[in-house]
């Protein structure tokens, strides 16, 4: 044997605890099925350690504090408010501890579950190795997931820089924060740290922000950072770091601005990358992209059908909802005999920046490319009541349609509940029911989605 200690056999091996696993685990032992479950680091994955919960809860302060600095507008008599950013943090820590001891008690409270914490490597297309033991299991589903890929740019092995993971650690406020990368999660970190009091600046090497959304959406969220004093440069060009007295300079080739900026903290948000690259997958035979993403069939199998890929690590979504839904589909193929697929879903996420984007199906340049006759409808948030009321009216909603079928093909809402009023838009899509159901809908009023009906019904011919 090697050296190595023949451990037990189970029905099913799941190695990663982020958003498919634990769940996966709860529907195999209720079937029945013996499972190990493999953790080598943080219970809950990214959503609960460094993605969603943490991230959110900073957002929910961030926005806590600007409404305090906005209370004059609404009546209230305030002094100068600070931000305590210990405490700031001491609250993410536990909404992040309680998640994650959640999920953890859940595992190891689980009949027929056996918990393993340590790094599983591949022996065989069967086998895991932790150490010095061996697992073998009927079928393995991997839901590895991802971490913030390092740009290889000039000097930046030379200084301090901070990823979405280890900014959850800072104990300090930085006093000029240098994002690295206009996407989404530098634009959320963007504001949270602009609203504690941090002179931030933003640096993009595309034309624009968040380029895989349309233009307008693009430049209205970067109205509404550039309002908040977030400095923002785009078209960088050679991006490159040096050590300064100050902290870190970040040298840009742009069109525009000075051409060196420097700060006291970097982050780099220039993209994910898969845990895949330490999980022996040669010894299974399982196949990767070019960027080591597990190739996976419609029903998230890899080209070895008993072993299964989910989340992040399969290059089919990148968001916490994508993760759950593969468990979804996986489940239901497996278990209930309930022919499920990934092509069956429709995208759909949203960008927590305040006032948030709620996103469903396609942007207008993708409707423009598929060839389709379309009808657009738009409406300004100063024209929705509950935004007005709420003193909270930036951004726009935007919906697409395809005028030969009725099918509405996607919708863009930018403004205060955009990420809850979206769902109402993504239901009828699921339901493939023809725009004019939402037409005919009574809504609550005052809210944000009682205005769906009437961009809807202000649909006119795409020029």
């Amino acid at each position: 044997m090697g050296g190595f200690v023949m451990s037990r056999h189970f029905d099913a091996i799941i190695i990663g605890a982020g958003q498919a696993g634990p769940s996966l685990a709860g529907r195999l032992t209720e079937a029945g099925k013996t499972v190990a479950l493999i953790e080598r680091k943080l219970f809950g994955g990214t959503c609960v350690n460094t993605g969603c919960m943490p991230t959110k809860a900073m957002v929910a302060s961030a926005y806590a504090i600007h409404t305090a600095r906005r209370g004059a507008e609404y009546g209230m008599t305030t002094g100068p408010v600070s931000v305590d950013f210990t405490r700031v943090m001491a609250r993410k820590e536990k909404v992040r501890l309680d998640s994650r001891s959640g999920i953890e008690s859940w595992l190891k409270g689980m009949k027929n579950c056996a918990v393993l914490e340590g790094h599983a490597r591949f022996e065989s297309p069967t086998e895991i190795r932790i150490g010095e033991e061996r697992f073998s299991g009927e079928q393995i589903f991997l839901n590895v997931g991802g971490r913030a890929a390092i740009p290889d740019f000039s000097g930046v092995d030379e200084v301090p820089y901070l990823t979405n993971s280890s900014i959850m650690e800072l104990t300090h406020l930085p006093r000029h924060l240098i994002i690295i990368g206009g996407s989404y999660i530098g634009l959320e970190f963007a504001q949270i740290f602009r609203r504690f009091g941090s002179e931030v600046t933003v640096i993009e090497k595309g034309a624009r922000l968040i380029a895989r959304e349309d233009e307008d959406v693009s430049d209205a969220i970067r109205d509404i950072l550039e309002q908040e004093g977030i400095h923002i440069r785009l078209n960088a060009e050679c991006i490159r770091f040096a050590r300064h007295a100050d902290g870190v300079a970040a040298g840009v080739d742009c069109t525009s601005g000075p051409p060196e900026v420097i700060g006291s903290d970097v982050l780099l948000a220039t993209g994910r990358r898969p845990n895949t690259d330490d999980l022996d997958l040669d010894k299974a035979g399982v196949k990767t992209d070019a960027r080591g993403y597990i190739e996976v069939d419609d029903m998230l199998r890899t080209n070895v059908p008993h072993i299964f890929a989910m989340g992040d690590c399969n290059g089919r979504g990148a968001f916490t909802h994508t993760s759950y839904n593969d468990f979804e589909i996986v489940a239901a193929n497996l278990i209930d005999k309930d022919p499920r697929r990934v092509s069956d879903r429709i995208q759909t996420y949203a960008l927590y920046i305040d006032p948030p984007l709620g996103r469903a199906g396609m942007t207008e340049t993708e409707a423009r490319r598929s060839g389709r006759k379309l009808l657009i409808g738009t409406r300004p948030m100063t024209r929705v009541g509950r935004a007005v009321e709420k003193g909270e009216t930036l951004g726009f909603m935007k919906v697409i349609v395809d005028a030969d079928t009725q099918e509405i093909l996607g919708a863009s809402i930018l403004g205060t509940g955009g990420d809850e009023a979206i769902q109402s838009i993504l239901d009828v899509m699921y339901a493939k029911r023809p725009y004019t159901t939402i037409s005919r809908a009574m809504h609550i009023h005052p809210t944000v989605s009682e205005l769906i009906p009437t961009v809807f019904g202000d649909l006119s011919p795409a020029k």
